[in-house]
């Protein structure tokens, strides 16, 4: 708002200057509305630069002051090569234009090519603010285990919310769909969750693209408009911001990268829950969810067996572990009876 009032007052400003003075002998009218164009061309500019990248704005200053240095140096020759007057005059200002324009434009196309190091002392403090900001996706908030990482401070930074995904959550949480608008209300609670602790900033962005509809790719435009890291655990995300040369923080590649390690020759005690792909397989899971095949477990369904690891595999999706039943058999094994034995029973 602040910026409004000043726009206003720089427009009204210049319109009053040039009312008064009447530059090139004009009509006052005239003049005040070429004074508020001008202004509302500057402000135009004003809000065009505040667009551009840090290193897109010094690359287009600097093709500016090259162009205009190499303007310069053409219109030292044009000078002495043609006749003083009008049309010399035109030339020279034509030649500053064009090179000003050209190097002006290939600079800020180029600016992104700046080596960082190099002018770290410039970019050190802008750089560091923007890859401070985390932008959450609405998978990642549904799913609830960001809130947990970023309570113990393994995640620090700003984490950044679109409007955009609130009216995704909010969407969820509405829908007809019991198992969806269940998720859509866990995503909205587990925000509050988030917002309440004081270690944590939470900052509402209002900044959309109304030109694309995916919400996944305004999330990307807006990771690299701000040169942040998108916080997701959407598998297809993932390689589509790798795509996009936007950096990633991935909960489900955190979580893998967490289980514990497991080598071929361990030993460990698995319940067999149901069968596997196999014939003779029985399939159990650790504490952390990884999935056990036990060759010749079948049987097994329901008890738990002691077994040795033979391989341990690592799928896009997870670590699967692969093992075989020990020799000395099963724990945990219900004691069986006979028809005979539990007729001979003796009963009080």
């Amino acid at each position: 708002m602040d910026f409004f009032l000043l726009r206003i007052l720089f427009v009204l400003f210049l319109a009053g200057v040039c009312f008064f003075l009447r530059p090139f002998g004009l009509e006052n009218w005239i003049c005040a509305l070429t004074g508020g164009g001008a202004a509302l061309c500057v402000i135009f500019f004003e809000l065009r630069v505040r667009a551009l990248s840090l290193r897109r704005l010094i690359g287009a200053v600097a093709g500016s002051i090259f162009g205009i240095f190499g303007a310069a140096l053409f219109c030292f020759v044009l000078h002495d090569a043609l006749p003083p007057g009008t049309t010399s005059a035109a030339i020279q200002i034509f030649v500053l234009l064009l090179m000003t324009y050209v190097g002006l434009i290939v600079g800020a196309n180029k600016g992104d090519l700046l080596n960082m190091t190099m002018l770290n002392h410039i970019f050190s403090s802008d750089r560091g603010a923007r890859k401070s900001f985390k932008v959450l996706d609405t998978s990642v908030i549904i799913d609830g285990r960001i809130a947990d990482i970023a309570d113990t401070g393994f995640i620090d930074g700003i984490f950044v919310v679109p409007e955009f995904v609130l009216r995704e959550l909010q969407t969820v949480a509405d829908s007809t769909d019991g198992s969806k608008r269940q998720r859509g209300r866990r995503g909205l609670d587990m925000l509050q969750r988030m917002q309440a602790n004081p270690a944590l900033q939470i900052q509402i962005v209002s900044e959309d693209f109304p030109a694309i509809r995916e919400v996944d790719l305004k999330l990307l435009e807006l990771a690299k408009k701000w040169e942040a890291k998108v916080v997701t655990n959407d598998f297809n995300l993932n390689k589509v911001a790798h795509l996009h040369h936007v950096e990633v923080l991935n909960i489900n590649d955190l979580a893998n990268t967490l289980k514990p390690v497991v080598l071929p020759g361990e030993r460990m005690n698995i319940l067999i829950l149901k069968e596997g792909k196999e014939h003779t397989q029985g399939v159990g899971y650790l504490d952390d969810g990884t999935m056990v095949v036990v060759d010749h477990a079948r049987k097994m369904i329901g008890r738990s067996v002691d077994i040795s690891v033979t391989s341990v595999l690592q799928t896009a999706s997870g670590k699967m572990i692969f093992g075989k039943m020990d020799d000395n058999g099963s724990r945990g094994e219900l004691p069986s009876f006979s028809t005979g034995e539990m007729e001979s029973t003796p009963q009080n």
